[in-house]
């Protein structure tokens, strides 16, 4: 065989499309569903994850692509490919793993569920004396919310809304020729899964379509069908601002009315998915394909159940043995014994030295909830700022705020409220804030603030000190039990004043000229990493040690990609944890022959970002709320925070060894961009990285081990 040709940087076969490269992701967690060896119900539980999975991806990058075809964009991808041809293996590989989920759920997860003694049932399935309990319930409780809308003549096509699930009905009648067509909707109102005697669910849907008859005439015929509708996101609000010398035109409060038509548009954006049962007739696959407006490549036949994403739901009481070992976050070793009365002991404790949160292996209410709760009643604080882009319902973040504001602090909250899908909560939690006497800013022009940081304002004996709280995630309490990220509490001077020039650009809506130490974007992020990636580079041709270890949620800039792919052949050794989309190419000989990438999964989401580069022996660690993506550096507002503390360096090299020796819920990339799960040997011990940290918290101490895997990626670094 002859030698393969070398791959340019820029080509397109440098490259794994974006689109495609999520739907890989999205096919390891289907993975995880299919596993044989995991808990049941927690299988189910990513069975449902997936349904919402292939919701998103409908909404977000089906709708995008589409919108791109209406627009009749030239865009070439990356990768090389068209908006068209993007749609049309997007398409092809969603139609694929549906398929797949289907069956997995019908031909293994029902059956074991059945076998487990918590079947969901067919109505078919059901004993004569189910069937009575289940028709005195769809008399009692479902019935009088039911609307059956007509379509003829004098009764158009009603209005399908996004993600709701519908029966389709087909009456024929004797007296009249045509068959009628009557759309219910199934009533979110009502659990999707309803108990039976006996033990098991039976879907609500099924209930509905099986108890019908006293809808229609007397010796009417009927039959039942079901679907579901998925509309695209929008396009990016900003997009549709008048513009005046290049910036928008923003009256006050405009903003916030913009958000708004945006969510009002979106209830009614076309449609990009259709969902159908697989025994739907074609004609009226067809015919309502038309109603809506949509292309018949976007019929999704379901074998079984549709609405999957509702099998998150299915948690019966009991049965332990089918739930992994539950786990229960620990206080962080350094704020087990602080007096939940005393509100400086956790400034004092930061004073101490720098603090790194694990969630959810630490406890996020004592640690950053404590944090606000302290500096929102504790009287020598005089100001609280901090940025919120998602949040919880009854968030306690929120009720700390209001009670610093009315307590008489200054509070500045930087509320996002373009954060898609969080619209709505978003503007009532800033109208909540004004009215406690906050100062509230609902985003920036052109830009979406994705920045994690909190910062305080205490007045102490040595004078006024800045406490600051830098994060790879949201100001959740919810989401800080279900995702994977760091934080860090630090009282360090040059960091208070780098994060308050932040929050004054925030504000003021001015730059800042100077961040000291922080990478900040969209000013200067990109830039900061590219020097970073140089420097190993240089260190490398000169003979030091060096390399580039990183973890993140996806990887896409193709400016970082390209420095990414010069490192390499220059011989810089790159290890990259990239849980989701990812278009570089690992291991390809001449592109890329020194990186490796692999992606993490588990019980809960992986979303903490940590940088790290070698530096001549002398590694610098960063972490903050940016991925490489475009987008990140582009066109939101985003930090990446350096780490000084050697100590907090330390558990930094910790984390990402213990991620590096996963043998058993990591995917490794080949050459061709697919990806291959690692599996342990019959003699070896499963090394799962969530578990291992579940284990480590718990200990409060170090990773068994943990300092030599350290020593040798550090020497696996060392070139």
């Amino acid at each position: 065989m002859g030698k393969m040709p070398k791959i340019a940087i820029h080509s397109p076969e440098a490259y794994i499309n974006r689109e495609l490269s999520w739907l890989d992701f999205a096919r390891r967690v289907l993975e995880m569903a299919e596993d044989p060896a995991m808990p049941l119900l927690e299988r189910l539980k990513f069975a449902g994850i997936m349904g919402m999975l292939y919701d998103e991806f409908a909404m977000k990058r089906i709708g995008g692509l589409r919108r791109l075809m209406e627009k009749k964009s030239d865009r070439i991808s990356p990768d090389g490919r068209t908006p068209q041809e993007e749609l049309q293996a997007c398409r092809e590989e969603l139609q694929r793993q549906t398929a797949i989920l289907c069956e997995l759920v019908e031909t293994q997860l029902r059956p074991a569920l059945a076998e487990a003694g918590i079947p969901i049932l067919d109505y078919e399935q059901l004993s004569d004396v189910q069937r009575a309990q289940m028709q005195r319930y769809f008399r009692d409780s479902v019935d009088p919310i039911l609307t059956p809308l007509a379509t003829d003549a004098g009764h158009p096509f009603p209005f399908i809304r996004n993600l709701g699930l519908n029966l389709a009905v087909v009456l024929n009648r004797a007296e009249k020729k045509r068959p009628r067509f009557i759309r219910i909707k199934v009533p979110p109102n009502r659990p999707r899964w309803t108990p039976v005697s006996g033990g098991g669910y039976v879907p609500l849907e099924q209930i509905i379509a099986n108890n019908l008859g006293g809808f229609f005439p007397h010796g009417s015929k009927y039959e039942c069908y079901f679907f579901r509708v998925t509309r695209g996101a929008k396009d990016d609000p900003w997009d549709r601002l008048p513009l005046e010398n290049g910036d928008p035109i923003l009256a006050p409060g405009s903003l916030i009315g913009m958000v708004s038509a945006e969510l009002t548009a979106r209830r009614f954006a076309g449609v990009v998915r259709l969902q159908v049962s697989a025994n739907m007739p074609e004609p009226l696959k067809t015919w309502i394909a038309e109603q809506l407006v949509t292309d018949p490549a976007d019929i999704v036949a379901m074998r079984g159940l549709m609405e999957l994403t509702d099998l998150v739901n299915v948690q019966p009481e009991s049965y332990p043995e089918l739930r992994d070992k539950p786990h229960n976050p620990v206080n962080h070793p350094r704020l087990r014994h602080l007096d939940p009365a005393d509100t400086e002991a956790i400034f004092r404790q930061s004073r101490g030295g720098d603090i790194l949160v694990h969630h959810p292996f630490h406890r996020y209410d004592t640690s950053i909830l404590r944090f606000l709760e302290s500096a929102a009643r504790d009287p020598q604080v005089l100001a609280i700022k901090l940025t919120i882009y998602r949040t919880s319902q009854h968030s306690p973040i929120i009720q700390a705020l209001t009670e610093a504001a009315r307590r008489g602090k200054q509070v500045a909250v930087m509320v996002e409220i373009t954060a898609r899908f969080d619209e709505a909560p978003n503007i009532a939690w800033g109208e909540h804030l004004e009215k406690a006497g906050a100062h509230v800013v609902y985003g920036m022009e052109r830009l979406k603030t994705h920045v994690k940081l909190g910062l305080v304002v205490r007045e102490e004996a040595d004078g006024i000190r800045r406490y600051v709280h830098f994060s790879t995630g949201n100001y959740h309490t919810g989401t800080a039990k279900l995702y994977e990220d760091l934080g860090v509490l630090s009282c360090d001077p040059q960091l208070g004043a780098s994060v308050a020039a932040v929050f004054n650009e925030l504000t003021g809506g001015i730059p800042a000229p100077d961040y000291g130490s922080l990478l900040v974007a969209p000013h200067h992020l990109r830039e900061g990493f590219v020097e970073l990636i140089r420097r190993e580079v240089a260190h490398r041709r000169a003979g030091r040690s060096c390399g580039i270890r990183a973890k993140m949620n996806q990887l896409q800039d193709p400016q970082i990609i390209g420095e990414l792919y010069l490192a390499s052949q220059a011989g810089v050794p790159i290890t990259l944890n990239v849980r989701g989309l990812c278009c570089l190419r690992a291991g390809v000989p001449g592109l890329s022959p020194t990186i490796q990438v692999y992606s993490t999964l588990g019980r809960y989401l992986e979303h903490g970002r940590i940088y790290r580069f070698e530096n001549d022996a002398n590694p610098e660690y960063f972490i903050g709320s940016t991925d490489w993506m475009r987008r990140n550096v582009e066109k939101r507002m985003e930090t990446i925070v350096p780490v000084i503390d050697p100590s907090i360096c330390g558990e930094l090299q910790r984390i990402l060894s213990v991620y590096e020796n996963d043998n058993c819920t990591a995917w490794d990339m080949q050459p061709d961009g697919t990806y291959q799960r690692r599996r342990h040997g019959d003699e070896e011990e499963c090394r799962a990285a969530q578990e291992t940290f579940i284990r480590l918290a718990a200990d409060g101490a170090p990773p068994e081990n943990a300092d030599k895997c350290a020593d040798d990626a550090a020497q696996s670094l060392a070139v």
